[in-house]
């Protein structure tokens, strides 16, 4: 059997643009349902709400990931009344890599037999022993495709270099599990700066809370609600309107953050905050340094700050937190709430 990595793939779907302008979603396997099928749908630029063409995008729904994969068909092949594919992979990890190089292979297997067979026996082969090889459409092998890659592939040096300073608004979101949107009208812009957002709270290693793609689609906003914390994407400029998904608004094209007012309290900046400011500009700032020494630079710093809590948690009945306790310690205002917020957070907080 394969290893657990396989198993977290969950489906392979077939959606098809004929050459009546129709599109249909028109095979998978094994079965998904309608509600997810609709929203795959509406994310395949495919349809005719789509005016663009896109080869690759991923994201989140239902605590699924989806990668769609979609193809212009060139003549001639096996597919005469079609004219543009997608491939549609779901699954529980995130790995955006991974599923864009098994994508391109099966996409490759339809143009040749216009048949999903030989598609469902890739798919299978991967899924049984984590493996696909063919000759003429390439071999992929799962083991090439850490976490850890995926996780480090977006770029916290390019959110520092467009935001600064300011980068300690979204750091202090993420820390304290807030709702952030970010809009670009872009897809791509969207998918490269949304990804690299988790890596700046790396203790916490947690993609889950990525949700890079949403419309604004009670359905999927529904979903988004579930969460506790996110980093969710758009693309519609509507969505700067809906001050009830966010905490802080993030307007890419701009390069403006903006702090809802419900969360000016918590999200209360002081010395600690420039601190950590300080830090993450001058690391991110380092020619020579990577990306990865960037997010090292960062957890330390963050793992300061939790010994702190850890440390004060000690100290209080069930090594949870209280107000007072922190009161007691004379933390300047800013810092005394940020740590509670923390707290509550980390579930260090005794309510």
């Amino acid at each position: 059997m394969a290893t657990t990595e396989a198993q977290w793939m969950l489906s392979v779907g077939l959606i098809e643009k004929d050459v009546n302008g129709d599109t249909l979603w028109v095979w998978c396997y094994p079965s998904v349902g309608s509600d997810l099928r609709q929203v795959l749908l509406r994310k395949c630029c495919l349809t005719q709400e789509s005016r663009h063409f896109r080869t690759f995008v991923f994201g989140q729904y239902s605590r699924s990931w989806y990668y769609i994969s979609t193809v212009e068909v060139q003549e001639p092949t096996a597919l005469t009344k079609v004219t543009h594919f997608s491939i549609v992979v779901t699954s529980k990890d995130f790995n955006p890599e991974k599923y864009a190089a098994l994508s391109r292979i099966l996409c490759r297997m339809y143009i040749k037999h216009g048949s999903p067979v030989k598609m469902m026996e890739a798919y299978i082969a991967v899924l049984t022993k984590g493996v696909c090889q063919s000759d003429e459409n390439g071999s992929f092998l799962i083991k090439d495709y850490d976490v850890r890659k995926a996780y480090l592939a977006g770029s916290v040096k390019d959110v520092v270099s467009q935001f600064g300073m300011e980068t300690i608004i979204l750091y202090t979101a993420l820390m304290l599990k807030k709702r952030i949107v970010v809009h670009h009208p872009r897809i791509e812009a969207l998918l490269e700066f949304t990804r690299a957002l988790p890596a700046l709270v790396w203790h916490r290693k947690d993609w889950s809370i990525l949700h890079p793609y949403v419309h604004l689609a009670e359905v999927e906003l529904e979903d988004l609600k579930t969460c506790p914390g996110y980093v969710a994407g758009f693309v519609d400029p509507e969505v700067s309107n809906r001050s009830d998904l966010f905490d802080v608004f993030v307007s890419l094209p701009d390069s403006v953050i903006t702090v809802s007012q419900s969360a000016k309290d918590a999200m209360a900046m002081g010395k600690l905050h420039k601190d950590i400011g300080h830090v993450i500009v001058q690391s991110a700032e380092d020619s020579e340094g990577s990306d990865s020494q960037v997010i090292k630079d960062i957890s330390t710093k963050t793992k300061e700050v939790l010994a702190t809590l850890v440390a004060l948690a000690s100290e209080c009945e069930d090594s949870k937190v209280t107000l007072e306790a922190l009161k007691q310690h004379h933390f300047p205002p800013a810092t005394e709430n940020f740590l509670f917020h923390l707290a509550a957070a980390e579930q260090l907080l005794r309510i």
